[in-house]
């Protein structure tokens, strides 16, 4: 089978904005739902394993272990989205999320049923990376696909930016309740709030994504007869580079992402810079950053190309984590901030352009299937294991600047592969 390139051919219709719009922003239901265990890591630990020594390194154990769950997702649900349709695939991901955030929600407690309670937390938050394998691929690859050509890393950003807002509605429905009620409501019954809501907000996309339409690549696919009869196969076989690529660029959008933003929360409490609410309204902060950036460097890379914005932001990502890592641990709140902001800007950077750079290595045939083995591998690697190593580390060495040196690091392996990379721009 030949490898199709998509582009806006004749016979593909053009995508409703009401589908591109439910496409986009329902991303942010599901990245609320699947960020909102971390920011509560330091509540759960005292909830599920009463606070234990190493209850906040055993949840940060489970986040990473969820993560190793997301390339099973991916291909699980990326195959149904390469044979089946893309619509097909959201729906199927977003119901599994739904009913894992409800159990999450109504789970007893330690004080209720004992260790076994921790245990099921740890299962569904599992489920839930098996969710969200399949959901961010599945909407990366519709954007994409629905997108005009000189606008595709804009729209297609709209994924990472929408993300963005539901980590930022995470951390501030994580911080309100938080501050809101004393410390025996929360553990009471408090920390199923978030979890409440965030179950209805999936319930509701998933009913207004049964009204999309079906994505016109894989529209056109059918037409042809080109709808590949074993997606990872056919990805595998075809498609060795653009998933090498994505790996390394996914590397490095993952762990600036990961422990430059949503760790830092934890990181703060647990070197004792800052409490549980000043922790969590600086990563709300963070988040607005990182809202506003997004798409600003989409549009960027529709002007000048991925490549170059790629190189930059890596030689960024090289060059400031450990400054900004050290600011995090300074004396005053005013450090942090700044901190936290410069390590979010360019994490947003980097997710904006790599959304977009990711899904053009591949054509639309087999699409979903290559980024499963290479985006989300590298996620589920530099995403979801990079927190715990993180913090596993700073505790067996007692150095704090290790988060930023782990992201220089990462940085500093993939810039010579962004340099030897194609152009992807249309």
């Amino acid at each position: 089978m030949k490898d199709i390139v998509i582009a806006s051919e004749p016979e593909a219709r053009a995508m409703s904005r009401s589908s591109m719009g439910i496409a986009a922003l329902s991303t942010i239901v599901e990245w609320y739902d699947f960020t909102l265990y971390l920011y509560l890591v330091t509540v759960l630990s005292r909830v599920f394993f009463a606070g234990s020594d190493i209850s906040v390194l055993t949840l940060l154990a489970g986040f990473a272990v969820a993560y190793l769950m997301r390339p099973i997702g991916a291909i699980v649900f990326g195959h149904i989205g390469d044979r089946y349709g893309r619509r097909r695939t959201m729906l199927a991901s977003m119901s599994v999320m739904t009913g894992a955030m409800l159990a999450t929600a109504i789970l007893p407690t330690e004080a209720q049923i004992g260790s076994v309670a921790g245990a099921l937390l740890l299962l569904l938050r599992c489920i839930m990376g098996f969710s969200v394998g399949g959901e961010y691929t599945g909407v990366v690859a519709y954007l994409l696909e629905g997108a005009k050509e000189n606008r595709r890393g804009l729209i297609t950003s709209l994924a990472a930016a929408a993300s963005e807002v539901g980590a930022l509605l995470a951390a501030g429905v994580a911080a309100l309740t938080v501050t809101l009620l004393s410390d025996a409501q929360l553990l009471a019954w408090g920390w199923r709030i978030p979890f409440f809501i965030g179950a209805a907000l999936a319930g509701s996309v998933l009913i207004a994504r049964s009204r999309m339409q079906e994505s016109p690549e894989f529209e056109r696919q059918q037409q042809r007869g080109s709808v590949p009869q074993r997606p990872l196969q056919f990805a595998l076989r075809h498609h060795r580079q653009g998933i090498a690529r994505g790996f390394a660029i996914s590397a490095l959008g993952s762990i600036t992402y990961y422990v430059g933003i949503t760790y830092v929360p934890v990181y703060l409490t647990s070197i004792g810079a800052l409490g549980e609410a000043d922790a969590l309204w600086l990563a709300t902060l963070a988040a607005a950053v990182v809202i506003g950036v997004t798409p600003l460097i989409g549009a960027l890379s529709d002007k000048v190309g991925r490549k170059p914005v790629l190189i930059g932001l890596a030689i960024a990502s090289a060059a400031v984590p450990i400054t900004m890592f050290n600011l995090l641990g300074g004396a005053s709140y005013a450090q942090a901030l700044w901190g936290a902001v410069v390590l979010a800007a360019v994490a947003g950077g980097v997710s904006a352009v790599g959304t977009v750079a990711t899904a053009e290595q591949f054509p639309g045939e087999g699409r979903l299937s290559g980024l499963a083995f290479g985006a989300t591998t590298a996620t589920a690697i530099f995403g979801g294991l990079a927190p715990y190593i993180a913090q596993l580390l700073m505790e067996e060495t007692g150095w704090e600047l290790i988060p930023g040196a782990m992201i220089a690091a990462v940085a500093i392996c993939v810039l010579p592969i962004l340099v030897r990379m194609p152009e992807t721009r249309p």
